[in-house]
């Protein structure tokens, strides 16, 4: 089959990501992850939000939360996996331990209200459509609210994109939590991180496996409260080391 330049198939999708509405198989079983940590505050609203005739599973890693988090997700119709190991990642899979086996598309996104449900049809577009085999909605082609991204955010986030770019010859511009990919190939990379490496794992095993990668402009909202990690010093440091220490160390693999 042909096969595009990275550019040209970002490209095509970034148009396509301003559809005014999706073409796709609707009827595709579509679970949605969220990894959670003491979000009580936003969880409820983010949940009451997402169009349940589109996503028909929600699952809530609830990592050890010390406040209501796990209590607010399930009076809103979500699925709670409370996972004590901390870590994004392994939030993330001990919420996929709850996955129904006939679920086809997997769709991420965080807890905190900064990635906007109403932009869900457009990160599952790619993958439902059949154009992408993982689907990232990009922050910085999208519009970022004022304050929602430190400065400490954005230059890690270009660094970590050009060092890809670098070891994989894909250019991507962003590592933003809120994606979709398919199911068959998540089974396939077999996610191991279980720290803040999570989301550039999954981007450079699926190149590293030829898949079919896309990127589509989203919106990036002021979370609800104080983050975990951009929040601190020590928060950012620790993160950003760990995704260049997992660009790194994939690179070896090839």
């Amino acid at each position: 089959c042909l096969k595009l330049r990275p550019a040209e198939r970002r490209l095509e999708v970034f148009w396509g990501g301003f559809a005014a509405r999706p073409h796709y198989n609707a009827g595709v079983p579509v679970a949605l992850i969220i990894p959670a940590l003491d979000e009580e505050h936003a969880v409820g609203a983010l949940l009451d939000a997402i169009d349940r005739n589109i996503v028909r599973d929600v699952i809530v890693g609830d990592n050890g939360s010390r406040d209501a988090t796990g209590e607010v997700a399930r009076s809103h119709g979500a699925q709670v996996v409370r996972v004590e190991e901390r870590g994004y990642g392994a939030a993330c899979a001990g919420a996929l331990t709850a996955m129904a086996d006939d679920v086809d598309v997997v769709l991420f996104m965080d807890a905190d209200g900064s990635d906007d449900p109403a932009e869900i049809p457009l990160v599952l577009e790619p993958v439902l459509s059949g154009r992408a085999d993982l689907s990232i909605g990009s922050r910085a082609l999208g519009v970022v609210e004022r304050g929602a991204l430190t400065p400490q955010q954005r230059f890690g986030n270009w660094l970590a994109t050009r060092l890809v770019d670098l070891l994989y010859g894909f250019r991507y511009t962003d590592l933003g939590p809120f994606r979709a990919i398919r199911r068959d190939l998540l089974d396939r990379i077999g996610m191991r991180d279980r720290r803040y490496g999570w989301t550039v794992e999954m981007q450079v095993r699926a190149l590293q496996l030829g898949s079919r990668v896309a990127e589509v402009p989203v919106r990036y909202r002021k979370r609800v409260g104080k983050s975990k990690i951009s929040g601190t010093v020590s928060g950012v440091i620790k993160a950003g080391w760990w995704i260049l220490y997992t660009i790194l160390k994939y690179s070896r693999r090839r």
